[in-house]
């Protein structure tokens, strides 16, 4: 008898496993369908208008009565919102053959807005080979997920006095790694919480911490402990990446960068490559997540030239675009009077 319901189980588990891929076929089939049919939509209704160049209002009366004739004929979907989604979304992605099967209409709808070209179809990249959901994707758009990444790209490329070199995101452990950091999913909305406040709120949201973190990252372990013959140290945060076969540690700190903060972090980095680290690791990463940055101590800190500590801000509060694009037009100032110093300094000593 036990026999039997064995088989028996085994045989649902395998019929359940060929339906569950059907059904995600099926579902995949559908949503590509309907983002070709409104990529169409859009074609026609831009084409329509270039051809008799309508004008403005004549457009709106148009698509009004499109709307109508079409709720009328298939139901919901079809009002002029949407109609206009449909024709935004065709001026997003003109080239067909760049829609991608593994994005839904609202992953397109959520790119369509975005106005940077480059931006956009970098998104949509990371969409696809992230999985991201179309919440996810709203996020990391509106917390300026690629402009932030290319900031903190910016930094080190210039540190290592590369600036002209326009290599793809993610050849280095930079590329990985951003600044400011957002961490609103937290909920620490005053100034009183502590570090172990925030290690235990990026621990209960770690999924939502991990997006926020970038791709390839997966947790490995919360305060581990390095021994030494002088005592035993505790690293806040590990996390591995595959991408970049490493290591990375986080430190958290409340304060502004202090001098000590990056000796810490370096020495911790030291201790882990001779305890942890496996042969085929790429060198492990340092990253000090800390409330306020120093210029000071990452010009003339270990900061300035290495290759694996890294320190970051972070925010607990989401800020505003015009926050967050002010903060990225400070960095660009900061990154250019670099560049403009290195310059003259290497024409006085020609």
């Amino acid at each position: 008898m036990g026999s039997i319901t064995n088989q028996n189980d085994a045989l649902f588990a395998q019929i359940k496993s060929v339906l569950d891929q059907a059904r995600q076929q099926v579902k995949k089939t559908i949503n590509h369908q309907m983002v070709m049919a409104y990529w169409e939509i859009g074609r026609l209704i831009v084409e329509q208008e270039q051809q008799g160049q309508v004008r403005a209002e004549y457009g709106k009366q148009q698509l009004q009565q499109l709307s109508k004739r079409l709720t009328n004929e298939f139901g919901k979907g079809f009002d002029t919102t949407n109609l206009r989604n449909m024709r935004r979304m065709y001026l997003a992605f003109p080239i067909r053959e760049t829609l991608s099967l593994e994005l839904s209409w609202s992953h397109y709808n959520v790119l369509a807005r975005v106005e940077n070209s480059a931006a956009r179809t970098w998104y949509a990249q990371e969409a696809v080979s992230q999985s991201w959901s179309v919440r996810a994707l709203e996020r990391q758009i509106g917390v300026l997920y690629y402009e932030r990444l290319l900031a903190s790209k910016d930094k080190q490329v210039l540190t290592q006095e590369a600036a002209n070199k326009t290599a793809p995101l993610g050849d280095s452990p930079q590329d990985y790694l951003r600044d400011p950091y957002i961490l609103d999913f937290l909920n620490l909305q005053d100034k009183t919480y502590q570090e172990s406040d925030l290690e235990e709120g990026i621990i209960n949201n770690l999924q939502k911490f991990l997006l926020e973190l970038g791709k390839g990252f997966a947790f490995v372990e919360r305060q581990q402990r390095i021994r030494t013959e002088d005592g035993d140290y505790y690293i806040d945060l590990v996390f591995y990446n595959f991408h970049l076969k490493c290591f990375l540690l986080i430190d958290l700190k409340m304060n502004k960068l202090t001098h000590q903060d990056v000796g810490q972090m370096d020495m911790y980095v030291r201790m882990y490559e001779e305890q942890k680290r496996a042969h085929d690791d790429n060198p492990t990463i340092g990253l000090i997540l800390c409330s306020e940055r120093n210029n000071t101590v990452a010009k003339y800190s270990v900061l300035n030239e290495s290759k694996q500590l890294f320190a970051s801000k972070y925010t607990t509060t989401l800020p505003t675009e015009e926050e967050l694009q002010r903060e990225l037009e400070r960095e660009r100032e900061h990154i250019l009077r670099i560049q403009e110093q290195r310059a003259a300094y290497q024409a006085t000593s020609v």
